[in-house]
């Protein structure tokens, strides 16, 4: 068996699979889940699991020992006007369950960890032992919280195999030749170990069951030992895809490097877990630890918890960038990555930031990645709810492609396809355009009645201005009323705007200040003013709304359909928009590891990224920078009081603007925009 990465030389990872068949007695099943009384996990014994070895698939060949590592002539695809063809019976197809062994124990329980797979695959391939690729999706949420827009469960029949597959991946791709695999990570539903913040143990969920679909890992029948099984069937051409905490699986498996790894798709991804809890050196002041109460089973909830008391120490609470988040930071590991990465991303979403999408994007280019993304106006929404036909038709040649070898062209069509505006989308060479400059605007003087100016022309030499920290108030609030005197923050207003503008990327804020008190706070916010009609992102949908009615997407039975409630996009009218923000530790200007005591006669320079963009700032539009303090949108913490002097020459923003956009030009050519009507 191969190591899974040079990112940890030392972790070992083996693979064990199981039947279902065993599922019902083993104290990780169904029945044990849903007792009223659990035994204590830390005293419990499961007996030897003696049953004997599920039946095996017929072996041969490899017939592309390149690129998969199987052992029988791989399924050759029924193509009708380019694309896999549903030939498959879905009713019929094999339903199993798998667990793989992590080679770690994190629960401390004395066994390996194993993560447990439901595994979906046509049972024609198989009986004429053909060998198929495989769609993976790690989750922690198929029985605390659900996927997709309907919140969708795993679901079983009373011997424990599993017979509801949430999302449409096995409905759809399992009638054209696929098999799809959604794993429970690790400590929920019905695995065991412990889950840690995207380390080792995450990352492993996905890449170990690479590894056993490749042959390359033992088997078990059971989750605690067992008879050995093999994936005899499977043709070690794997894809990963999934939102949110999924997401952020498949990216931190591609990170390994894991041969038969093919692609990854990460809808509202994470790519770094430092972001999720702190913001350049400012923590949310939620624990790690915070999330679906759900989410662990029974038996993890208890195992896990000193783990997760050691997680939170190594994280901290001070916000200090340490050797713990590093270790997470999946960007930082991107020349690692030898999968293609399909990305779907909303500029709005404020669950997965869309800078995790931005900064991932960027160390994927670096490394020469094979890349491709949707990228969209709402908040953390499926590509499924958003444009649903383009979206699967786009997916389904995306998996053709890259687990099949499908010649279909989808690898020299544009990379990207962007909503700019409600329903409005553009097919466009690359992300962000590749006429991106960056500008930079001074803060200046106004005449001491309302907001103060933006301007292209310099900084102001010797000017100040002066605010007390409000940590009650958000940059939501404080966007309101821009023209108005308020204590807790300072507008700089620029000019009406000539023509149209596309601001795309990720704008930097400077600021020089001098604080009150020995620890400080900066915030900053980038924000469009004028009317507009947008994707209505801060209301219930995040950008949609789900109807009454259906449509169906694959072949489907009565404990699995194919059928989905339909979605429109919603819209509201507003008055400005906040386009990019960011919030920091003034105390950390030397180094993001530590944080130096402000002094009150000392001003300090603070340099730190706003949040990923892509807005279109119409013509008639003001563009305003807001510096405040504390942001309670992103901390529950209370924070200091602190009187803060900024100095207006030492500070500016950096703003990515698309040249010659307003005229067409600005990476405009060759590109398709359209008005879709995807409401159902």
């Amino acid at each position: 068996m191969t190591h899974l990465r040079s990112r940890f030389p030392t972790m070992m990872l083996s693979a064990a699979v199981v039947t279902s068949a065993a599922l019902g007695s083993t104290a990780l099943g169904p029945e044990a889940l849903a007792a009223p009384t659990t035994p204590d996990p830390r005293t419990e014994v499961l007996a030897p699991d003696d049953s004997p070895a599920s039946e095996q698939v017929a072996t041969g060949r490899a017939a592309d020992p390149v690129r998969t590592t199987g052992r029988g002539p791989h399924l050759d695809p029924v193509l009708v006007d380019g694309v896999t063809a549903p030939v498959y019976s879905y009713a019929d197809a094999i339903r199993e369950t798998v667990w793989v062994d992590l080679g770690m124990d994190l629960d401390r329980d004395g066994r390996n960890d194993r993560v447990a797979a439901d595994v979906i695959r046509p049972a024609e391939p198989a009986a004429l032992g053909e060998q198929i690729p495989s769609i993976v999706n790690v989750s922690p949420y198929f029985t605390c919280c659900g996927r997709g827009n309907e919140a969708q469960f795993k679901t079983y029949d009373s011997d424990g195999v599993p017979i509801g597959f949430p999302l449409y991946y096995d409905n759809y791709f399992v009638p054209r030749g696929y098999a799809v695999v959604l794993v429970d990570d690790t400590g929920s539903n019905r695995s065991s170990g412990c889950p840690d913040t995207g380390g080792e143990a995450s990352i492993s969920a996905g890449a170990a069951v690479v590894d056993w679909l490749n042959g390359r890992a033992a088997g078990f029948e059971a989750p605690f030992g067992g008879a050995e099984v093999t994936a005899s069937w499977s043709g070690g051409a794997v894809g990963m895809i999934g939102k949110s905490a999924d997401g952020a699986a498949a990216n931190g498996a591609a990170t390994t490097g894991v041969d038969g790894l093919r692609t990854v798709v990460p809808i509202g991804g994470v790519s770094s877990y430092y972001p999720i809890w702190n913001s350049h050196g400012t923590w949310s002041g939620y624990p790690q630890s915070s999330g679906p109460p759900d989410r662990l089973n029974p038996r993890a909830q208890v195992l896990c918890a000193p783990l997760t008391e050691e997680l939170e120490e190594l994280g901290g609470t001070d916000g200090d960038w340490n050797d713990f988040w590093i270790e997470r930071d999946y960007t930082l590991a991107a020349d690692q990555v030898r999968a293609s990465v399909f990305a779907v991303h909303g500029f709005h979403d404020v669950n997965v930031a869309p800078s995790q999408f931005g900064r991932w994007w960027d160390a994927l280019a670096e490394a020469g990645v094979e890349r491709k993304a949707w990228l969209n106006q709402a908040g953390h929404v499926d590509g499924f709810d958003l444009d649903r036909a383009e979206f699967v038709a786009t997916l389904h040649r995306w998996f053709d492609h890259h687990l099949f070898d499908v010649d279909n062209g989808i690898d020299t069509e544009p990379m990207i396809r962007i909503e700019h505006a409600p329903d409005e989308w553009a097919d466009e060479a690359d992300w962000p355009p590749a006429s991106t400059r960056l500008h930079t605007l001074w803060p200046a003087l106004g005449d001491g009645t309302g907001a103060d100016s933006l301007v292209t022309t310099g900084p102001e030499p010797a000017a100040i201005r002066t605010f007390v920290d409000d940590p009650e108030r958000s940059r939501h609030d404080r966007a309101l009323d821009p023209e108005e005197q308020a204590g807790d923050r300072l507008v700089f207003l620029g000019e009406p705007l000539a023509e149209e503008t596309r601001v795309s990327g990720t704008a930097s804020v400077t600021v020089r200040v001098r604080s009150s008190t020995p620890l400080a706070r900066v915030s900053a916010a980038l924000v469009d003013y004028g009317p507009a009609t947008i994707r209505d992102h801060a209301g219930p949908g995040q950008g949609i709304r789900t109807l009454e009615t259906r449509s169906c997407w694959g072949e489907g039975t009565e404990a699995d359909s194919a059928c989905y409630l339909d979605t429109e996009t919603t819209t509201t009218r507003v008055d400005h928009q906040i386009i990019a923000s960011a919030a920091a530790d003034v105390g950390r200007f030397e180094s993001p590891r530590y944080r130096v005591p402000l002094r009150p006669d000392r001003s300090y320079s603070r340099t730190f990224e706003l949040s990923t963009t892509d807005h279109v700032i119409p013509a008639g539009h003001r563009l305003a920078l807001i510096i405040a303090g504390t942001d309670a949108a992103d901390t529950i913490l209370p924070g200091e009081r602190p009187e803060m002097t900024l100095e207006l020459a030492g500070t500016s923003v950096s703003i990515p603007v698309v040249q010659d956009w307003a005229t067409g030009g600005g990476g405009t050519e060759g590109s398709r925009i359209e008005k879709r009507d995807t409401g159902r």
